[in-house]
């Protein structure tokens, strides 16, 4: 290691990965908003939180959890403009409640973590 590299490190520092709690959270906040697709989540997280980051095996764990305990339903859709068909999530109307209390979770983290900075 050199003092460059630390220089560097603040200057542009890796990306912060999302565990399958703040995921869940996430991913409930986006859903609020409207269906989404797991690829489409990614993508959204990194142009809304450019320092974050959420890998394919912790989203996909977080909607299989979220999908089996019935706050969310997955369907298939053709998407327009993509090739194949899509598995869209939605919020489960009887979770909407519970939905907006993880997607705050999500909220206060993210503006905590921003101003931590």
């Amino acid at each position: 290691m050199k003092f460059e590299d630390i220089y560097q490190f603040f200057q542009d520092p890796p990306p912060n990965y999302l565990n399958k709690e703040l995921a869940v959270c996430y991913v409930l906040s986006v859903l609020l908003e409207g269906e989404s697709y797991g690829t489409q989540l990614i993508q959204q997280l990194e142009q809304e939180y450019p320092t974050y980051r959420l890998s394919d095996t912790v989203l996909y764990s977080a909607l299989k959890f979220l999908e089996e305990s019935g706050a969310i339903t997955g369907y298939w859709k053709k998407v327009e403009g993509r090739g194949r068909p899509r598995r869209m999530y939605q919020i489960s109307p009887k979770w909407r409640q519970q939905a907006e209390e993880f997607a705050s979770f999500w909220r206060d983290y993210i503006t905590q973590d921003c101003q931590a900075i």
